[in-house]
């Protein structure tokens, strides 16, 4: 292949992941993770930021994207997705509130749809450079058409990059007035931005994904502290509840995620507050130590004994450790108190179903049926309660909600399988055997042509 080849060759190659990329975030771009708690208190920050942008919070899905690398985005329509070392790295509530403040304004402010025309505008000016190099070639140029073809891609992060940076400083701006009109400090974002200033002079591979997609400058810096200062006045100073939040949020994540050396080093033994017994009791189980992992626990339910979390870790150690009939009074326990929580329902119908009495059974379907109406993309609530319908002998009800599972994770295939499976089972005049109508309609390959 010529030189000239291959420099259009890369070009179109850049331009066609841009142009696909939206298309990635419909769902979950990553390898998503659950947590009830971590949930609820990313919630509480957000929620009100949402609501003063103009959102209804209600429509805006939360990701947690168990990724170290330090980032957030939207993406997909009204998204938001954090990884969990952004939390990690965050040391204030301030700083994450920031970020999800000026997250917020990507959405509320319309530039998921400016940065796709921006992005064909820069198509637009690559493909230009391109032409133009060609003609100059043609022309008996060679030296000057390669230069060109060669800065074609250039020309066109210039021109996506002048957009995007007025964008970024237009965040900026908004993130203030969110935070303002939530009676919160926009300090956290000038914080977070500070510390990784130097970003600014590192290569773009080096840098944070956040930094490549979020481009700091010294002017952006300055702007936002103007006004920052402006709007000071206003704030009040986060409540202990939110920065004690922070601590468990940030503690649970680096007890699941980081090796126990980096957990007992972050948390030393000598260290008895409650955020840092809470990383060593997750560390311990996931050894596992597992009379280290109770010991632990058990404390701080003796602390806290009105806390759903600690009951939730509790019945988790006990059910990942086969100890399943003993992990039911936990998980129910975290159901009664945080009976809005469907995460916490389907713990306590997958214990009940492992167990497999069949009032339990019963019990366990009702839960799954509940968590489900509440979160309906959760795929592993549907796994469960197709579990559950199996152990029922409801072989049609577990064909349907496998068929919800699959499709629920955008596996139309198999989705197409068991509705088409299940349709054949179920009453078509009743509500299960129409939703498995529908499924195989909508999943069938001969409609869908190559999607399917």
């Amino acid at each position: 292949m010529s030189a000239a080849r291959k420099w259009i060759s890369s070009v179109f190659a850049v331009l066609l992941f841009a142009a696909l990329a939206p298309a990635a975030y419909a769902a979950c771009p990553g390898p998503c993770i659950r947590d009830a708690e971590i949930e609820a208190i990313l919630r509480e920050y957000s929620d009100p930021i949402f609501e003063a942008a103009g959102l209804r919070a209600s429509d805006v899905d939360i990701y947690l994207i168990n990724d170290g690398s330090l980032n957030a985005f939207v993406g997909g329509g009204q998204n938001v997705h954090i990884h969990t070392g952004l939390i990690i790295a965050a040391e204030t509530p301030e700083q994450l509130k920031g970020v999800i403040a000026h997250e917020t304004c990507h959405m509320a402010c319309g530039h998921l749809q400016t940065r796709t025309e921006a992005m064909g505008a820069a198509g637009n000016m690559s493909m230009m450079s391109i032409g133009l190099g060609v003609l100059a070639m043609a022309a008996g140029a060679p030296d000057a058409g390669m230069a060109l073809i060669g800065s074609s891609s250039q020309f066109g992060y210039l021109t996506f990059a002048k957009h995007t940076r007025s964008e970024e400083a237009a965040a900026d701006q908004k993130a203030v007035s969110y935070l303002e009109a939530t009676g919160q400090s926009a300090d956290g974002l000038i914080e977070f931005f500070e510390k990784y200033r130097y970003q600014e002079l590192m290569s773009d591979g080096r840098r944070y994904p956040y930094f490549r997609t979020h481009p700091l400058s010294s002017d952006r810096i300055g702007a936002l502290r103007s006004r920052v200062a402006q709007a000071r006045s206003t704030a009040e100073p986060q409540s202990e509840r939110t920065l004690d939040q922070m601590a468990r949020m940030k503690a649970k994540l680096i007890g699941f995620l980081e090796p126990a050396n980096k957990v007992y080093r972050e948390y030393p033994t000598t260290d008895l507050s409650i955020p840092a017994r809470y990383a060593r009791s997750i560390s311990a189980y996931r050894v596992p130590d597992i009379g280290t992992a109770l010991r632990e626990i058990d404390g701080l339910i003796e602390l806290e004994p009105e806390n759903p979390y600690f009951h939730e870790l509790r019945g988790q150690i006990l059910f990942e450790s086969g100890q399943i009939e003993e992990s039911i009074g936990p998980h129910r326990r975290s159901v009664e108190l945080a009976p809005d929580q469907p995460l916490l329902k389907v713990n306590l119908a997958r214990s009940l179903t492992q167990d497999g009495a069949e009032e339990q059974l019963d019990e366990a379907v009702g839960l799954l049926i509940d968590a489900i109406a509440q979160d309906k993309e959760n795929a592993f609530a549907w796994n469960q309660l197709a579990l559950a319908y199996g152990k029922q002998n409801r072989v049609g009800d577990a064909d349907l909600a496998t068929a919800e599972e699959a499709y629920a994770i955008g596996d139309v295939r198999r989705a197409h399988v068991f509705a088409s499976r299940a349709s054949r089972k179920l009453d078509p005049n009743t509500p299960n055997g129409r939703r498995a109508s529908d499924i195989a309609a909508i999943t069938d390959p001969r409609a869908n042509g190559r999607r399917g």
